[in-house]
């Protein structure tokens, strides 16, 4: 029988799965290797990856400036295309934003330029990168948060893990750098 290892978190002392990178409470990135506070018989085997410096999970506002950076670079993307061609680029309207959003999360930067430039990143919910799919879904989740009026966005500002209604469909955080 195999038996599950819990991981203590150093800051806040609450039990982790011993795969997770994050405290789930705190956000505090988690020590695979004997963290301050952990006894050693309940704490997974170091494995070597690349993890989110701080941990921190990142608030309303940062991430509200962040999207605000993406619209702009999306507008002048999209105006751009659809003059050059005359009118016919208006598709990109369409698939410009969801191709944008889905590819950049799931690339090595974790980030759109807009989180990039704000230092936050996505990670699904051990602190590992997304799939190009699980973008995808917390793309169009995201036309569900804007459907109840905005409040599913506006949940990012008033839950522990900051996390708003398309973050907790998809199963993400949105972390400091």
């Amino acid at each position: 029988m195999i038996q599950s290892r819990a991981m203590f978190c150093p800051n806040c002392g609450k039990q982790n799965d011993d795969v997770a990178k994050y405290c789930q409470v705190c956000g505090v990135v988690l020590q695979a290797s004997g963290a301050a506070g952990a006894s050693s018989a309940t704490v997974a085997p170091a494995t070597p990856s690349a993890v989110v410096s701080t941990g921190a999970y990142a608030g309303f506002w940062i991430r509200f400036v962040a999207f605000l950076i993406d619209c702009v670079i999306l507008a002048v993307a999209t105006g751009v295309v659809t003059a050059g061609t005359f009118g016919a680029g208006v598709v990109l309207s369409f698939f410009g934003p969801w191709l944008y959003e889905a590819f950049m999360l799931s690339s090595e930067w974790q980030a759109t330029v807009g989180k990039r430039a704000m230092s936050i990143v996505v990670t699904d919910i051990n602190g590992n990168r997304i799939s190009f799919a699980r973008a995808t879904g917390r793309h169009f989740a995201k036309y569900l948060s804007a459907f109840l009026l905005f409040i599913g966005f506006i949940m990012a500002a008033f839950t522990a893990k900051k996390q708003a209604l398309h973050d907790m469909i998809a199963e993400t955080l949105v972390v400091s750098r």
